[in-house]
C-alpha cells in the first residue's frame, strides 16, 4: 500500500506522542532487530525506531531502506535520530489505526 502525503502527515501526528519501541545500536541491522520490528509492527502498526550509534544521514537512510524491504512496511517520516514506520494489519478486525482516504 502506497501512502499519500496527507496520510503520512496524519500518521506522523499519531506517532508524535509515542515512544520509540525499537532501538538500533552499533550492530545495525541484525535478525534480532528485524524480529523486534516485526513484532512491534504486528502489535502496534505504527512504531518509532531510535538510532543510537548512527549519526550519518546516509547510514540511517540505508538502514531504513533495509527495514522497509525486509519488514514490508513504509517509512512515514524521520526526525533527527527517530524514524517512524507503518504497516497496516492484514486482518481488518485486528487493525488499530484507520487511515483517512481523502
Amino acid at each position: 500500500m502506497e501512502l499519500k502525503g496527507f496520510q503520512r502527515k496524519y500518521l506522523r501526528g499519531l506517532a508524535h506522542g509515542c515512544d520509540p519501541l525499537v532501538i538500533i545500536g552499533q550492530k545495525g541491522v541484525t535478525d534480532a532487530l528485524i524480529d523486534s520490528v516485526e513484532e512491534a509492527l504486528v502489535s502496534h502498526e505504527l512504531i518509532k525506531i531510535r538510532f543510537n550509534d548512527f549519526k550519518e544521514k546516509d547510514q540511517k537512510n540505508e538502514i531504513n531502506g533495509i527495514i522497509q524491504k525486509r519488514c514490508k512496511c513504509e517509512m512515514v517520516g524521520m526526525i533527527g535520530h527517530i524514524a517512524i514506520f507503518f504497516r497496516q494489519n492484514d486482518k481488518k478486525e485486528d487493525r488499530v489505526i484507520k487511515i483517512p482516504k481523502k
